[in-house]
């Protein structure tokens, strides 16, 4: 092999090594960023392939490439580690390892482990003298069915013309429809994320009242269903986000299987938002 091709073979290991470091970092940051589980990234593979490629490296760029890699991998590491604890101090098990578990017991102890914790409730009803007085006095003091089914006197009523205006004033029609409502949700989302392109959940769906805020997120889950808006959820954090799509998304672009995410709105989450939001503009 001449020096010249061996040259251009090195050339060629270093740009694959690039590339690879290049889609190693985008994973990376796609698990940092849209709260993926961070386990799908592989470690122990990546790090064989920093070994690998690391003595190409001359340049300065390159060099500075591998520390970015480096970088992104430890704050994978440290997403897993959160991951663990947090799953850890809740408790949390496994239902594969559930499964494994109960695969290897044997009848007998899966029977035993069955009676400790089943509790079967067991109640006996009978007629007794006294609930038979109590069914005859009532039988004895119901009138004649001739005058419990005695019609009603109807009564006259007269027939009057009503206006729009009082008819959404006892709330039998809406003041507005809910297209118009779902536009409306749909700009004041879009410019309180005019800046920062996202907003907490609570900061938008809450309001001053319970009702209120019961209102807005029933408004915020059909603006999410219509393609107004799409949701940005941190599962380690436990944060969910809203961002506003610039035109309606009709049909979702993946191909990906829709989820529902079920949002607990209850009055206990909504006091704690209240006071959270309470303590912020004392510390202002």
């Amino acid at each position: 092999m001449t020096e010249r091709s061996v040259k251009a073979s090195k050339r060629e290991r270093r740009r694959i090594g690039r590339e690879r470091l290049q889609q190693i970092i985008e994973m990376c940051r796609a698990v940092e960023d849209r709260g993926l589980d961070p386990f799908l990234v592989d470690v122990d593979d990546i790090i064989s392939v920093v070994r690998e490629y690391f003595p190409e490296w001359e340049s300065l760029e390159d060099l500075c490439l591998d520390a970015e890699t480096i970088y992104h991998l430890a704050s994978v590491i440290k997403l897993q580690s959160e991951w663990v604890k947090h799953r850890s101090t809740s408790l949390y098990t496994d239902p594969f390892l559930l499964e494994d578990k109960i695969r290897k017991l044997d009848k007998e102890a899966l029977v035993d482990i069955f009676l400790k914790a089943w509790h079967p409730i067991v109640e006996l009803e009978q007629i007794s003298l006294h609930s038979l007085k109590n069914a005859l006095s009532y039988w004895h003091t119901l009138a004649p069915l001739n005058e419990r089914w005695r019609e009603a006197p109807l009564e006259e009523t007269e027939i009057e013309l009503t206006s729009r205006e009082e008819l959404v004033k006892e709330q039998i029609l809406a003041d507005e429809t809910f297209a118009e409502q779902l536009e409306k949700f749909w700009e004041e989302l879009k410019s309180r994320t005019a800046e920062k392109e996202k907003i907490r959940y609570w900061d938008f769906v809450g309001a001053d009242s319970y009702e209120e805020t019961i209102h807005r997120a029933y408004m915020t889950s059909f603006m999410v269903t219509y393609g107004y808006a799409t949701f940005e959820i941190h599962p380690l954090e436990g944060e969910i986000f809203i961002k506003p799509h610039q035109k309606p998304i009709l049909k979702p672009e993946s191909k990906e299987q829709l989820i529902s995410i079920p949002i607990s709105v209850s009055y206990e989450e909504w006091k704690k938002w209240k006071n959270r939001r309470k303590s912020e503009k004392n510390e202002r």
